[in-house]
């Protein structure tokens, strides 16, 4: 099976790594597929343990569960990113998330914030 956030590697070898050990994200882009994978796949669990302490009593999983029970993943465009290797402590990754919704393509257009906490990459929020 390939994997959602990559059409070109399977998803074992690709962010099932990861879902497995978020310690596997060696850097804040392999943090940032995985998480988009886990919305496809509907992983709240993962998401869970992907957020900073900071703001995961932020994120709303049933409301978030349900949302993307409800719409189609198409794919995953990584534009930019900026720091985020796994010498770095911060890291920032542009993205596109196309999905089907009511028979409409959408997308959401991003950059989000990553940092290492418990020696670890995490969500910490999207930035503008």
């Amino acid at each position: 099976m390939i994997c959602p956030c990559n059409t070109l590697i399977s998803y074992e070898l690709c962010c099932g790594q990861v879902h497995k050990s978020i310690f596997n994200a060696k850097t804040a882009e392999e943090l940032m597929r995985s998480r988009y994978t886990a919305f496809v796949y509907n992983l709240m669990d993962y998401l869970k343990s992907s957020h900073s302490n900071k703001t995961v009593k932020y994120f709303n999983f049933k409301e978030t569960s349900n949302w993307t029970k409800s719409v189609s993943w198409i794919k995953l465009e990584i534009i930019e990113t900026i720091n985020g290797s796994e010498f770095d402590n911060e890291g920032y990754v542009e993205f596109k998330a196309f999905f089907k919704e009511n028979g409409m393509i959408d997308c959401i257009h991003g950059k989000s914030r990553f940092l290492k906490q418990n020696n670890h990459w995490v969500y910490l929020d999207e930035i503008n």
